[in-house]
């Protein structure tokens, strides 16, 4: 059964009221959406609701009276979570993919606006809108993050989606707030990369983080958002042929940024990535977003905790077929952060031990937290350095 708030069912009595010459309900939808200050927040799952969000169960289906719910809500399944609140149930994804049409609807005035989204109970899960990754790999429980999107045909459409294969996708909550009526994205800074780079959850206290996760530290946030579409493992082949590039390409734009950082996987046997395969596949992405308006930077891996020789000099410029994407810079004319030596440089400063601690326990490639925001702080600085504005 459709779970409803009681400040839902107030409003809605309110404008029925006021609508003496309405011809139905549907013509009442765009004032409740009014009513709602462009805030929208919706308690999926069927237990109890949670002041001041709307119920969703999963068999509420969309309708254009209603204005939101599931388009196949027979997909749809309402489940349990180990949250409080919002967080308390949720509803599971029984069909998924990017381009499912197992969506969550919201009838929305064309905008641009911010989404938040809670997972319930999920191992790992990325989040779909309007038939692209928006964010990629959420982990644990209740997890949280957030969006920007442009609406220009007048209806939200997201689903939970694949993040590993055979485990549950969830959601618990979901918050939309209107930005602008203008449908278009603040400047955007998009990431591409592998674990090195990637978010890790919960975003603000995790003990792993990637580099592209720590950027916002260091990025002057009124100017710009950043968007990390990096996942681990990632090879270049698969950032642009499943989806990652698919998403970027959607919504970039002149003034936008692109930094991509890929090889450490390519460079795995089980990939069958030879250098020259990987320089063209990383050549291709750089074009189409270069055709797009685009500011393109090129980035290389930083090395392992343990690339010192015995004079206590870091050293990994071999490393993760750097080479080549050095030489791709310079032949299509873009900017590269050579994370590769300036990292070594500054591992070599402070010394083997130091080193190792910015790395996660046992790991010689993973950055901790505060191994993160280094490198982070280390790609900011050298893009300040080459002029590029808001850094």
């Amino acid at each position: 059964m459709m779970k409803w708030s009681t400040s839902l069912r107030m409003m809605l009595c309110t404008v029925l009221a006021a609508s003496m010459i309405a011809v139905g309900f549907g013509s009442d939808r765009v004032d409740v959406a009014e009513a709602a200050s462009d805030h929208y927040k919706f308690d999926f799952g069927a237990g109890a609701v949670a002041n001041g969000y709307t119920g969703v169960s999963a068999s509420t289906a969309y309708t254009a009276a209603r204005g939101y719910g599931f388009n196949t809500p027979a997909n749809m399944k309402n489940v349990s979570a180990s949250g409080s609140g919002v967080a308390s149930d949720a509803v599971q994804f029984l069909k998924f993919g990017t381009k499912s049409d197992n969506t969550f609807n919201v009838d929305l005035p064309n905008g641009l606006y911010e989404v938040k989204v809670t997972l319930g109970n999920t191992a790992r899960a990325s989040v779909a809108a309007e038939g692209v990754y928006q964010i990629m790999n959420m982990t644990g429980n209740g997890a949280t993050d957030q969006f920007q999107i442009p609406v220009t045909d007048g209806q939200l459409n997201l689903l939970v989606t694949e993040g590993k294969a055979g485990t549950a996708f969830t959601l618990s909550a979901l918050e939309i707030r209107k930005l602008s009526n203008q449908p278009v994205t603040n400047r955007t800074i998009y990431i591409g990369g592998d674990s090195t780079v990637c978010n890790y959850y919960p975003l603000g206290s995790s003990v792993q983080g990637g580099w592209g996760q720590l950027l916002p530290n260091y990025v002057n946030n009124t100017t710009f958002q950043v968007r990390n579409m990096a996942t681990s493992g990632q090879i270049a082949r698969g950032f642009r042929d499943d989806g990652q590039m698919e998403a970027i390409l959607k919504y970039i734009k002149p003034g936008d940024y692109f930094i991509l950082q890929l090889g450490i996987n390519d460079t795995n046997a089980k990939n069958n990535t030879t250098e020259a395969q990987f320089k063209e596949i990383m050549r291709d992405m750089v074009r189409q977003a270069k055709n797009k308006g685009a500011t393109v930077i090129l980035s290389t891996p930083q090395g392992r905790a343990t690339d010192f020789n015995s004079a206590n000099v870091h050293q990994a410029e071999n490393r993760w077929y750097n080479a080549s994407t050095r030489a791709l810079a310079q032949e299509e004319g873009v900017t590269l952060v050579d994370l590769n030596k300036l990292s070594s440089a500054y591992f070599t400063s402070i010394g083997p031990a130091a080193t190792l601690a910015l790395y996660m326990n046992g790991d010689s490639l993973h950055p901790n937290r505060q191994g993160a925001s280094q490198l982070a702080r280390i790609v900011a600085a050298d893009l300040k350095r080459q002029g590029l504005n808001s850094f």
